[in-house]
């Protein structure tokens, strides 16, 4: 088997529709020869078990709820047994309450806060532990972020849950070194995703990356993003750790 990820055996969390951009990374680690385990919960499982035979090669769907602590406690068995181990993941998992985002950021209760926080920021950690027993060779771990460095119109809370993530990734890799096993995050640029359907105003974020970005973006296309997570996954980054990859055209780097 050759390709990039030749052998890799990954999880991809995250899969609900082919717009996503965790389907687009299992779509091309297959390509690139990695072994792909997707994982879903409660009512969107079914969809990702529908989602799965769209892939290259049909993938299995394992239940994981990243609040269930004994879901992720079952983990690592269940990585050994499917796939043998574990050597890279990927965290596509974000929520906010409706009363979160949209421009309410000073009423918002610290309950739906929490969910968010819990959801899209606790959950790398949580993740990480939960694989680690079975990263018996190391590996990497990426997980998907919108830059987090200033704030964005309507998306308060997530805003906040996104520059935890961030910090998260940082001590993640700090403490995970030690294990062999890399963390880093993905930045793109905004996609018509179906996070993106929860953010009010996302046409505004459209408008933005259509006006500024160097490079040009296209909302539609989830696969720039996704290569960049298959070549963090891979074993051409073997010394990169802590890091944020922006995916967005170049416009985090220039002002108005």
């Amino acid at each position: 088997m050759t390709g990039l990820l030749a052998g890799k055996r990954l999880l991809v969390t995250g899969v609900l529709t082919e717009a996503s951009i965790a389907f687009a990374v299992a779509r091309l680690a297959q390509g690139e020869g990695a072994h792909v385990l997707l994982s879903g919960f409660g009512r969107g499982l079914s969809i990702t078990q529908r989602i799965a035979g769209r892939l290259p090669q049909q993938a299995d769907v394992v239940e994981l709820d990243v609040t269930d602590d004994s879901q992720l406690e079952g983990l690592a068995p269940v990585l050994r047994e499917r796939l043998g181990g574990c050597d890279g993941v990927l965290h596509a998992i974000g929520f906010a309450p409706e009363a979160a985002l949209g421009g309410n950021f000073l009423q918002t209760t610290w309950a739906d806060v929490a969910t968010a926080v819990q959801v899209s920021t606790y959950s790398m950690a949580s993740l990480a532990r939960a694989v680690l027993p079975a990263m018996e060779s190391g590996g990497s771990l990426v997980g998907l972020t919108f830059d987090a460095t200033v704030a964005w119109p309507a998306y308060d809370w997530m805003g906040v849950a996104k520059a935890g993530l961030e910090s998260c990734a940082r001590y993640l890799a700090r403490d995970l070194g030690s294990s062999g096993v890399r963390v880093n995050l993905v930045a793109a640029g905004p996609l018509r995703t179906m996070a993106a359907k929860s953010i009010p105003g996302f046409d505004t974020y459209e408008a933005v990356w259509a006006t500024r970005a160097p490079l040009g973006w296209d909302v539609n296309d989830t696969e720039p993003a996704a290569r960049a997570c298959v070549a963090l996954m891979s074993d051409w980054f073997p010394a990169t750790t802590g890091e944020i990859v922006h995916v967005d055209g170049g416009v985090h780097a220039v002002g108005a």
